[in-house]
């Protein structure tokens, strides 16, 4: 690690690699792409370096030596020059004390590479602009480039600028828990690697460099170095489990470092060119602190917490971005002309000190903008959501606090009016149009935050409920029609069931406390704190109905029979793949119900959905899931529309392909027609938050990404099939039955699956070793259906097999072409060609499925099936495993063409390729653990060890969970 060396990386051959790397010559023993990826080889190996020393400083010789003889071992590995035991055999009977700074080593190694690769990809795109290349797809410009081509529908169009929503809603996860201290290391070190490289890059005509940048680059390099070995002395993960308060903040970090800043001039621009008005249309959602679906520690004092925490994070940005905007207005009453809406503004402001308010009579702006200032303060201070120690002291009890964002937005207003009175455009200032789209984005509130519960849950909640209030002896007990009936006739008054000295089990007790929890941040700041009540698991009406009978208890919702109303909409999740079926004959009957019918029509007739990308693919395999996802969107979609209400889907999309990852842009373009129609909410976690949002330029390339592909797919043409639509679906569909059969042979029907499962994988020790502060499991079984997605798919990518990605496509696509014999095999094969290359849809899956195989490997995998106690079943379904992937990588290839899985993404190929041989000697030590840990070998640095591997395997892969 001490040096990236050019005889570690030689183009050899290569067998566990699919793409050809960047060091591989060309035949004239050129590479054309050796200038464009010179760069990052010369960060990673500066970076790499810095690293080493350090290791060589801080652990000593001996630690840096086992470092370096891994390095070079796994990278021999890799150029079948060195067999993978080689790798174990280094650590087979090191103490566990001693390859933990081996573990920290690469882990640190992979999140320097991330901030390489993420540098790199900002100087590709500035070299891209600056040489004039057109936009590429994803970005904005790109987008209005394309709608000012094609004129779309203009119906369409009003409707999408009226309706447009962009929603990334941010998610906890058990291999993100990185520390904040973590977290801001990394951003400094990636701020100083631009300062290098634009030190380094900035040389005159003749490519000389005076002695003045020298220095100052050799300063840089030494700050570099500095954070370095402050991430060495910095611990990567906290020893306890992470509270749900951790996870809240660890959230919220998000906002101040990216997002708080770069929403507001995003949706500006959005509103500039779409001519939405003064329509946010990116908000910020999220669900860590209101998810209590299987996570017993969601109280509501953690909802109080959530919510007053964004608060206050988003008051401290007021008032910040306040003080500056006061600093930057000192025009002068004897100057200008004063508006008098700007004059009754600023005279409102009341100063004790008589001298100093004659010294301010002057600066009309700055004393306006002042009586902003003290009113927000005082907001703060006469409410609960941030203690009052946090706000700074400025004003007096007695000023008018703002009740609502629209009283600050128009004070704000009127100072930019008035700007413009003064001195045209010109004289507005870009701070204040940004805080004004800001209170226009986050209100008070900064961020929506979610309810989440299972249908289960309510259910047992109601049966206490309803025998308490008399209403019904055992609501448990009653059939659908029966407790349908019971929840509209109690949802047509607003008598509470309860009365105030009702005795209340633990569990009724608790989820009452989080609804009247949600009910005062409502209260407090407004129904966009929690505008969301998300029902898991919902099969029937009555379970979308149910948890609208605890709104009513806490006063979130109105029972007026003839005009229900609340100010939160329920939406259903549709996870598993019968779910997904029965979704559209849910709707159709919800919406057949006068009640809810009203309910959806005082909210705007907007009805919205969640759909579940990590259960159903659970529930049967990657292609049956994908394309369940895809008939459901459509059936529901025409449910919708013969209720004459607008649909919005919610996608539970998480960082795995397994789990919906992948190409967010690509993805949204592969909705179904009429699925997106200009609104868009997707969840976002684990470390794909921190490769997308931890960074204002990414974030924004992110964003906007979301935004072209919302407005692309609303007001385009993308399916692109026309008429051939009945073919593609038929021979999707047949695939999807085939898939799901394959897939079921081995998760559902095999003996050994379940075996193999939990002990070839660490899913046991992801619930055991304070990963994250959700169970891994709904309940204490070992059942597959009650595991939670992220540890199923989690534990696929810790070991390398990554099966929620692939797994039974490959018998499918054989099955499929195969299916009418030998002669018609070519015929079959080149439709499957004809498809990739028309229907986004089809190409995206396939695409993002090449993409999970290429972080796959069987060689390693193997090792882990090792830990299966009964051998032949370790050997048995590894087997099947070995076969099923080089079956799916032979039938991909051959649909799509390509020679290698990642032809069409280079980026990703050459990641893959430079940093994997770092990957080996974490999943070898890994291994090795949870050998030790399973024979109960009780040193706490082995469980200290097996973390330490998730989360450096996790970084390195960036999407494994």
């Amino acid at each position: 690690m001490a040096d990236i060396t050019q005889s570690d990386q030689r183009p050899t051959e290569q067998p566990n690699a699919d793409q050809p790397g960047v060091d591989q010559l060309a035949p004239d023993g050129v590479d054309p792409l050796e200038d464009a990826v010179r760069p990052l080889r010369d960060d990673v190996r500066f970076l790499g370096a810095l690293l080493g020393d350090t290791v060589r400083e801080q652990a000593g010789q001996r630690i840096f030596d086992l470092v370096e003889t891994a390095r070079r071992t796994a990278f021999a590995v890799r150029r079948s020059e060195a067999d993978r035991d080689e790798v174990a055999a280094l650590f087979t009977d090191v103490p566990a004390a001693e390859v933990i700074p081996v573990i920290r080593a690469f882990s640190l190694f992979a999140l320097l590479a991330n901030v390489a690769e993420d540098l790199h990809q900002e100087r590709r795109r500035r070299i891209h602009t600056a040489a004039g290349s057109p936009p590429p797809d994803g970005d904005l410009e790109a987008t209005w480039a394309r709608l000012a081509e094609t004129e779309p529908d203009a119906d369409k169009l009003e409707t999408v600028r009226s309706t447009a929503r962009v929603v990334p809603v941010l998610t906890a996860h058990p291999t993100e828990t990185r520390r904040r201290s973590v977290f801001e290391i990394t951003r400094r070190v990636l701020d100083l690697m631009r300062r290098r490289d634009a030190l380094r890059t900035g040389s005159d005509e003749v490519g000389h460099r005076d002695r003045v940048t020298d220095a100052e680059l050799e300063r840089v390099e030494q700050d570099i170095r500095r954070q370095v070995l402050t991430l060495w002395q910095t611990a990567i993960i906290r020893s306890q489990r992470p509270r749900i308060e951790d996870e809240v903040l660890g959230g919220l970090q998000y906002h101040e470092a990216t997002l708080i800043d770069v929403i507001p001039p995003l949706n500006a621009e959005i509103a500039d060119r779409l001519g939405s008005g003064d329509r946010p249309v990116v908000r910020p959602g999220s669900w860590i602190g209101g998810d209590r679906d299987g996570n017993p520690y969601v109280t509501g004092d953690v909802v109080r917490f959530a919510t007053e925490q964004a608060a206050e994070l988003l008051h401290r940005h007021y008032t910040d971005e306040l003080r500056l905007l006061e600093r930057e207005l000192p025009l002068s009453r004897r100057v200008v002309d004063v508006p008098p809406e700007l004059s009754d503004l600023a005279d409102s402001l009341v100063e004790a000190d008589e001298e100093l308010a004659a010294a301010r009579e002057d600066v009309p702006f700055r004393r306006a903008v002042r009586v902003v200032r003290r009113r927000l303060a005082a907001r703060v201070r006469s409410s609960s959501s941030s203690p009052g120690s946090s706000s700074p002291a400025i004003g007096h009890d007695d000023d008018e606090a703002y009740t609502s964002p629209a009283e600050m937005l128009a004070d704000l207003d009127v100072i930019d009016a008035a700007l413009g009175s003064c001195g045209g455009d010109l004289a507005r200032s870009p701070r204040l149009r940004d805080l004004r789209w800001a209170v226009r984005t986050f209100g008070f509130h900064l961020q929506a935050l979610d309810m989440r519960q299972n249908s289960e849950s309510h259910e047992e909640v109601l049966t206490e409920l309803f025998a308490l209030a008399g209403v019904s002896e055992d609501y448990s007990a009653l059939d659908e029609e029966a407790r349908v009936e019971l929840l509209l006739r109690e949802l047509s008054h607003d008598r509470p069931l309860l009365g105030p000295r009702a005795e209340l089990s633990g569990l009724a007790a608790k989820e009452l406390g989080v609804m009247r929890a949600a009910a005062a941040a409502v209260d407090l700041l407004g129904p966009e704190v929690v505008p969301h009540y998300i029902v898991s698991m919902c099969g029937t009406v009555s379970d979308l109905l149910e948890p609208a009978v605890l709104l009513r208890e806490v006063g979130l919702f109105s029972g007026d029979p003839a005009e229900p109303r609340s100010s939160v909409r329920l939406i259903p999740l549709l996870e598993t793949i019968d779910d997904l079926a029965a979704g559209p004959d849910i709707l159709d009957a919800a919406l057949a119900i006068p009640q809810f019918r009203a309910l959806i029509r005082a909210q705007g007739d907007v009805l919205e959905v969640m759909l579940g990308y990590s259960d159903s693919n659970k529930d049967g395999g990657y292609l049956a899931a994908n394309w369940a996802l895809y008939q459901a969107e459509r059936d529901l979609a025409e449910a919708a529309t013969r209720a004459g209400v607008h649909l919005r889907y919610f996608h539970g999309r998480g960082g795995a392909v397994g789990r919906g990852g992948g190409n967010s842009y690509e993805a949204i373009l592969a909705q179904p027609p009429g699925a997106v129609q200009g609104a868009l909410r997707i969840t976002e976690q684990g470390e794909v938050i921190s490769a997308k949002y931890s960074e204002p330029r990414r974030a924004r390339r992110n964003l906007e990404a979301l935004v072209a592909a919302t407005l692309e797919a609303s007001l385009l043409d993308v399916e692109g099939l026309g008429e051939r639509a009945g073919e593609a679906y038929g021979v999707m569909a047949e695939l999807a039955r085939l898939g799901r059969a394959a897939y079921a042979s081995l998760v559902h029907d095999d003996p050994g699956f379940i075996e193999y499962f939990t002990t070839s994988t660490p899913v046991a020790e992801i619930g055991e070793l304070n990963i994250g502060s959700r169970p891994s499991s709904r309940k204490q079984t070992s059942s597959v259906e009650d595991l939670r997605a992220i540890p199923w798919v989690l534990s696929w990518s810790q070991s390398r097999v990554m099966l929620p990605g692939w797994f039974g496509v490959g018998t499918a696509l054989r099955q499929w072409v195969d299916a009418e014999g030998e002669a018609a095999a070519g015929e079959r094969l080149a439709t499957l060609r004809r498809l990739n290359d028309d229907w986004p849809f089809l190409r995206t899956t396939l695409s993002n499925m090449a993409q999970v195989m290429a972080k796959a490997d069987m060689g390693l995998a193997g090792r882990y099936a090792e830990l299966v106690p009964d051998a032949e079943v370790g050997r048995r379904i590894h087997g099947v495993l070995t076969d099923e992937f080089e079956l799916t990588r032979e039938m991909l290839l051959e649909i799509t063409g390509q020679e290698t899985l990642l032809d069409d993404n280079p980026a990703l190929a050459r990641s893959v390729r430079n940093r994997f041989p770092y990957l080996e000697p974490l999943n070898v030590l890994q291994v090795e653990l949870l050998r030790r840990y399973r024979a109960g070998d009780s040193d706490p640095a082995v469980r200290t060890g097996i973390q330490l591997t998730m989360n450096g395997l996790a970084t390195a892969l960036r999407n494994s969970g």
